[in-house]
């Protein structure tokens, strides 16, 4: 599974002309479910990006994380994610989970993250989506449930 995790003021999405889903302070994540992942992914992730020490303390610090500012966060499920472009110019997405089994996952990441007392909002799977964010520092963190080392 990865993730790109950026740090927000303010983030929205919107699916089919309906906004769906938006988020204040907080993060923005793009999820991308492969094809090997499994639950332990999902909440390996959910744990991790959840509790990831990217916002700044008193000190002007980063040492507090989204659980820490009881922050929000706008997951987006995002297949490309998983996309090679290793070869040629045209990305390859073979290692991109099956739309059923990326569905089940995402949603387990969501309700792990839920769980925590954070105030979650998604967009709309397998439909196309327009993403508006303010990304603050700018941070953005990848996260990969694969690079555990």
């Amino acid at each position: 599974m990865r993730a790109v995790v950026q740090r927000t003021l303010t983030s929205s999405v919107t699916s089919e002309g309906v906004e769906t889903g938006r988020a204040g302070l907080g993060l923005t994540v793009l999820l991308g479910v492969a094809q090997d992942d499994n639950e332990k992914d999902a909440l390996y992730m959910a744990e991790k990006i959840a509790n990831l020490r990217i916002f700044e303390d008193d000190k002007g610090k980063m040492n507090r994380s989204l659980v820490d500012i009881g922050g929000d966060m706008l997951v987006v499920s995002q297949f490309t994610l998983c996309g090679d472009a290793r070869h040629g110019r045209r990305p390859s997405f073979t290692e991109a989970a099956p739309p059923e089994l990326a569905e089940a996952l995402y949603e387990k990441f969501v309700s792990a993250v839920s769980a925590m007392g954070i105030r979650t909002a998604t967009g709309r799977f397998r439909t196309e989506m327009v993403v508006s964010l303010e990304n603050h520092g700018p941070v953005t963190i990848l996260v990969d449930s694969k690079k555990l080392f």
